[in-house]
């Protein structure tokens, strides 16, 4: 190589080499304006010391009530949701529910509500898409094969939609158990219209004969007088019920709405029940039923569970069984159809523990349920008459009028008389009305006048 090439290669080298040293000094200029002294370092202001904060006698430390917004590990970490379109809005979530071969699912919000107003789409892994077209909150898919079902909830627009999925085991055959979730099922009268939902028409005030005894009846024997209240009998002073010499109280817990189904909780039940225990009577409950299938006699009888578990309730649960106006939604029933209702609801009691039976007018017992397929549990007749006709079956409570009057209660309320503390191999009416009773239907014997 001539000494022209070597000076061109050096001259070429330094070249790169001033270019790289540019490149450096301008990527840390800051740096280098430190070093040669062009600029002046800004005084480091020194943190005063933590001051230990003084408790208060409360147990709260310090005075600054918002200072966990700004602690980024005090909230848990933030739920998944499936879009950004849908993170704003209503938060919902599903809750599920089956009884057998059925599916009900409910679409409730952060605090445990039905989201109803909007056309919620679910679908079902393997089955495809069901949409709530009611707008009621509530999917309900039958005819399913048993088996392990995923569920997601689909976007909407308006609400925070989880991108999870939820699963639910279906069962083959019907189990009288009480329902999970139940409770999300369960609505006030606020929620509905009470005027086309509760619809009970009693029977027995359509066949009385005119000879029903109103009078509080105290001379009977080992029978004891009770009442059954409701909404209807408005504000009751128990304390003046007790002093009136009543025995016992069946309290209505809630109905089945005529037209939509919806299980509603009377909205005098709880104000009821608790001033009956507090006065010292002995409470038992009623639930008027508008069930068209098991499934939904087996919802009914969850929602009574739920209502009556935290009271003590020394008499039978009854299921009202009783039209409501020829249009009611389990009007059309037949007896075969009503009577395996019902004994879905007795059995779902009795498996939780409860004493059960069933309420209902003479005709109505003889016409409208096969009670030879509810022998084993207890009846409460409704027959307002001096002398009752009904003598199919033994009978362990009667309700005698509609018409009663009771210190405390300012409505005319229903009078009844309990013969189930009394051995039933005797006449266990003897002394009501003249009335002796039936002893044993499924022996022929039939009321005898004394």
């Amino acid at each position: 190589m001539d000494s022209k090439r070597m000076r061109r290669a050096m001259a070429g080298m330094i070249v790169v080499f001033l270019t790289v040293f540019a490149v450096i000094a301008i990527v840390n200029w800051d740096t280098v304006k430190r070093k040669l002294g062009f600029a002046t370092e800004e005084p480091v202001q020194e943190e005063e010391p933590a001051q230990e904060e003084a408790e208060t006698e409360d147990g709260q430390i310090g005075g600054d009530l918002s200072a966990f917004l700004r602690d980024e590990t005090f909230f848990d970490p933030e739920v998944k949701f499936k879009s950004i379109e849908s993170y704003s809005g209503r938060n919902v979530s599903l809750m599920m529910s089956s009884v057998a071969k059925d599916l009900r699912i409910m679409v409730v919000d952060s605090v445990g509500r039905l989201v109803t107003g909007a056309d919620f789409t679910v679908t079902i892994q393997g089955m495809g898409e069901y949409t709530d077209s009611d707008r009621d909150g509530v999917i309900y898919v039958d005819g399913l094969r048993s088996g392990e079902y995923s569920v997601s909830l689909n976007e909407k627009d308006g609400f925070r939609v989880p991108n999870t999925i939820t699963t639910i085991q279906v069962r083959q055959d019907i189990e009288y158990r009480v329902l999970d979730n139940i409770e999300y099922l369960m609505v006030t009268e606020d929620d509905i219209d009470p005027e086309k939902e509760d619809k009970a028409v009693n029977g027995a005030e359509e066949d009385a004969d005119g000879t029903e005894n109103m009078e509080l009846q105290f001379d009977n024997g080992s029978a004891k007088l009770g009442i059954d209240v409701s909404k209807w009998n408005q504000e009751i002073n128990w304390e003046a019920v007790k002093d009136a010499g009543v025995e016992f109280a069946i309290i209505r817990c809630g109905y089945r709405g005529a037209t939509t189904g919806a299980l509603v909780i009377d909205p005098r039940y709880k104000e009821n029940i608790e001033g009956a225990i507090s006065a010292g009577i002995p409470v038992g409950v009623y639930f008027f039923t508008q069930a068209v299938d098991e499934i939904e006699a087996v919802e009914e009888a969850s929602m009574v569970i739920r209502l009556i578990e935290d009271y003590d309730v020394d008499y039978p649960v009854f299921l009202d069984s009783e039209s409501a106006g020829g249009k009611g939604r389990a009007d059309g029933l037949d007896s075969e159809e009503r009577t395996r209702a019902h004994r879905a609801f007795l059995q779902t009691m009795e498996s939780a523990g409860y004493e059960t039976g069933v309420y209902a007018s003479r005709n109505w017992l003889r016409d409208r349920i096969d009670m030879t397929k509810l022998s084993d549990y207890k009846i409460w007749l409704a027959e307002y008459a001096d002398v009752p006709t009904y003598d199919d079956y033994y009978y362990h409570m009667w309700q005698y009028t509609s018409k009663g009057t009771v210190d405390g209660i300012s409505t005319n309320v229903d009078l009844n008389l309990c013969y189930m503390n009394i051995d039933t191999s005797i006449n266990h009416a003897k002394g009501a009305a003249g009335y002796s009773g039936v002893v044993n239907g499924d022996t022929g014997n039939v009321p005898v006048a004394e």
